[in-house]
């Protein structure tokens, strides 16, 4: 999908990553070769090649920031996080694939109803997973977090997760610009760079105008990516000294106006009620907010399954605010309960892929369920291998985060305001599926800030003696060693 300059852009990219890294410093290049690929490269737009997850503007930043740092930097890029526990899940979260292709090598057959003279019922099926889907979808999970295993080694300092804060905020400064056009015009920049337009125009429409689209999947990815800007142009004002506070404020000001304009009622909530906590409120209980952020999304699909999550109270609230609202998110929770059926028929490892998990109508082969959340999807594709692994990848960096305020040292002025993005981002994947790749790298460096954090066991040394384990204490003094 797409004209020639689509995919052109999509091939030159490999090309902009080396530039980037042979002009800029290390944790800058990275960032802006996978900011940089999902914001300016077009949607849905891909290279379909045999055996291999489809190269798109996500998966081509990624293998090409892989391949240059693991062969053209001198520093040796580290694949294993020192946690134990993320290790556990990013490999469960790359394997879960093997299990969910073997349990679903049936296809799904159903009887679709032409209209003809006369009327014909013609037999319709799914296509089951073969093994050779395995590699591909292992292939796309790898590609999934490589942001997530780079970030943990190269923008864990301080250095690197202000370079992400900075990102964030020159980002949305940069949309503003396109998206102003949009608001004024209609959505069309990917019409008109592009050739086509990359989802339902209806819903661009809102409270009289229009809400921008720009590049991105749908007009709700760009409204958070503003969200977080604003929070990230707070945290950089809060950082700043006083003298020059006043022009990252002003940014901040303006990147709060955009976020209006954007007319997203879910992102300009959170920016409304997260922002002046990162302006005022103490680094230590912005992470204890993100970490309860997290506790409450890796709970959701529990919570609903028992039913536990008071669905009424909260359509009432939304109705009290905006009966427009109200009715969109019901239409979510009723979709969602569908679809918490349908993968409660096979719970541990999910569907797959090719739709099926999703509900068709019997007689027509039409979908009749929209998964909107990134949880229900996740859930509906991989079960509840995928979900724990994906979800938990996500928040272990915040709750470590959190269990290092017990005796860690002082806080880096970046990593919280960070932790409430991410932490914010994970809330509205409940709703949304708005998993994107700068959403693995702000997560990837908050993880290995949290493990320079964490408490070492010390290592007493020893000396080895005819067999026996000596302590260096026990050698005279001046004969002690240390290994």
């Amino acid at each position: 999908m797409g004209n020639g300059l689509a995919y052109l852009m999509l091939a030159i990219w490999p090309f902009v990553c080396l530039v980037l890294f042979r002009t800029q410093k290390v944790e800058r290049a990275l960032i802006w070769s996978i900011l940089g690929g999902y914001l300016f490269l077009p949607p849905l737009t891909e290279f379909n090649l045999p055996l291999v997850p489809g190269m798109d503007k996500v998966t081509i930043p990624n293998l090409s920031v892989l391949l240059i740092m693991m062969f053209a930097l001198k520093q040796k890029v580290q694949l294993i996080p020192q946690s134990r526990l993320a290790l556990f899940l990013g490999a469960g979260l790359i394997l879960s694939a093997i299990p969910t292709v073997l349990t679903n090598r049936d296809p799904i057959i159903f009887e679709v109803l032409r209209n003809a003279d006369p009327i014909l019922f013609v037999v319709d099926r799914l296509p089951g997973q073969s093994v050779r889907d395995i590699g591909s979808v292992l292939i796309s999970q790898v590609l999934t977090i490589v942001p997530f295993v780079l970030a943990r080694q190269f923008l864990s300092s301080d250095e690197g997760l202000r370079e992400i804060l900075l990102a964030l905020m020159v980002g949305g400064l940069v949309y503003s610009v396109p998206s102003l056009i949009e608001i004024r015009l209609s959505p069309q920049m990917n019409v008109w760079i592009y050739g086509f337009f990359q989802h339902s125009f209806e819903q661009t429409i809102r409270a009289g105008g229009y809400r921008p689209i720009v590049f991105l999947p749908h007009g709700l990815w760009l409204a958070l990516l503003v969200c977080a800007a604003l929070m990230s142009a707070a945290a950089l004002t809060r950082a700043t000294a006083p003298v020059d506070r006043w022009k990252v404020l002003m940014l901040a000001g303006y990147l709060a106006m955009m976020l209006v304009l954007c007319k997203s009622f879910a992102s300009l909530a959170y920016g409304l009620a997260l922002t002046p906590l990162v302006l005022f409120a103490p680094p230590k209980w912005q992470i204890r907010l993100a970490a309860a952020f997290a506790f409450i999304a890796v709970a959701y699909p529990m919570l609903r399954t028992f039913q536990l999550v008071p669905l009424d109270a909260i359509l009432a609230q939304a109705e009290a605010i905006s009966v427009e609202r109200a009715e969109s998110l019901a239409y979510r929770f009723n979709n969602e309960e569908q679809l918490l059926a349908r993968a409660a028929e096979k719970p541990a490892f999910g569907w797959g892929g090719w739709g099926r998990s999703l509900i068709r109508n019997p007689e027509t082969g039409e979908i009749m369920t929209i998964p909107d959340g990134r949880w229900i999807i996740i859930f509906g594709t991989f079960g509840w291998l995928g979900y724990i692994c994906e979800f938990g990848l996500l928040a272990l960096p915040l709750v470590l985060m959190w269990w290092s305020l017990r005796q860690g040292p002082a806080l880096s002025p970046y990593v919280a305001p960070l932790c409430l993005i991410l932490g914010v981002t994970m809330i509205d994947m409940l709703l949304n599926a708005t998993l994107t790749p700068w959403t693995w790298l702000t997560a990837g460096a908050i993880l290995g800030h949290a493990e320079k954090r964490m408490p070492r066991p010390a290592k007493r040394p020893r000396f080895e003696l005819q067999g026996a384990a000596i302590s260096d204490a026990a050698l005279p003094q001046g004969k002690r060693t240390i290994f």
